[in-house]
């Protein structure tokens, strides 16, 4: 009997990660690809099609069956017209992706947002496996949100359900990138954590950048000034936090607070029965759950609870869950 697979790929601003994933969910063949997307979005396109053929061609070449395609790719998408309408990362602005794909390779295919699908796999494959209401919410350059109910991923009326980033958490806080004051993407993603270190630290000029690779799941390491030395890390910092740095500690407070109050609003909304954080903030492990835990037991009254818990799937999270968006269309009627 001949098996069939879903091609897949998680489109990302510096690279692609790519698979032929069976309908067990299990990775049979995996790939990794560049998107240097400084060529363009026409360019990303075309990159996009001719890795998922060859994908398609070597799943011919073991004896697999390709039968339909999802792609995943960060930004704003309308997956019910298959459109990526906007993505800093690749440059796409209102690009048919799923119409492209589907006339390139003849197979149905599937578009997705890529920290949705992330949120898709751990919720049915991962940390939320079995639990029904579930929220992933990823940290790392920035912070996005995933809600699965009943294995299925929220999408919102516009195609941007999900930015939870983009909370109001300090009205007086720094700017976000959005423009407003104070959203918790701001305050405590990875990127915020080493910016705010920089500052108490003095070591940020004022012309230090944001490094950004396209992925919530980025470790939000900060380009100093001049050649883009690179200053201390999220992760540097809650290692110094763990050893007893005193600004590093007010910094790592700071950051845990604001993420409890943000995943406090989240519970209120959702009331989700467990919470997977991913990420590259959420690998600091117990220096970030167990503070985060307490603070989020501290600000919920009446509602209950959730399972606050660490995402298991990695980085191969967007690429199954692209896999699941296209296995599930096979069998929508």
């Amino acid at each position: 009997m001949i098996e069939e697979v879903a091609v897949a790929l998680d489109v990302g601003g510096t690279g692609m990660k790519c698979a032929l994933v069976g309908a067990d969910g299990v990775v049979r063949h995996a790939e990794r690809h560049p998107t240097d997307a400084g060529r363009g979005p026409a360019a990303v396109v075309e990159t996009i099609l001719s890795v998922a053929e060859g994908l398609a061609g070597k799943a011919y070449a073991d004896g697999l069956t390709p039968t339909a395609l999802g792609i995943v790719v960060p930004g704003v998408v309308d997956e019910a017209r298959g459109v990526a309408v906007w993505s800093a990362n690749v440059g796409f602005r209102d690009v048919p992706l799923r119409d492209l794909a589907a006339a390139r390779l003849g197979l149905p295919t599937a578009l997705g947002h890529d920290v949705r699908a992330g949120g898709l796999a751990e919720a049915r494959l991962g940390a939320g496996r079995d639990t029904g209401h579930v929220l992933f919410v990823a940290i790392g350059t920035g912070i996005a949100a995933a809600h699965v109910v009943a294995g299925r991923a929220v999408t919102g009326a516009h195609g941007a359900a999900g930015e939870l980033g983009h909370i109001l958490v300090r009205p007086d806080g720094p700017v976000c990138g959005c423009g407003r004051p104070g959203c918790l993407e701001a305050v405590a993603s990875a990127s915020a954590v080493a910016r705010r270190y920089a500052e108490l630290t003095g070591t940020d000029t004022g012309t230090a950048t944001t490094r950004r690779t396209g992925s919530a799941s980025d470790d939000g390491s900060a380009a100093g000034p001049g050649r883009g030395r690179t200053m201390v890390t999220a992760a540097e910092v809650a290692a110094r936090a763990d050893a007893g740095e005193e600004v590093a500690a007010q910094v790592w407070r700071e950051t845990v607070e604001a993420l409890a109050d943000g995943l406090a609003t989240a519970q209120a909304l959702f009331d989700v029965a467990t919470i997977v954080l991913g990420g590259g903030l959420a690998q600091a492990g117990a220096g970030l759950f167990d503070p985060l835990r307490a603070a989020l037991r501290d600000r919920l009254t009446f509602h209950r609870e959730p399972r606050l818990v660490p995402a298991v799937l990695g980085d191969e999270a967007g690429c199954l869950g692209a896999a699941l968006l296209a296995l599930d269309q096979m069998e929508t009627p």
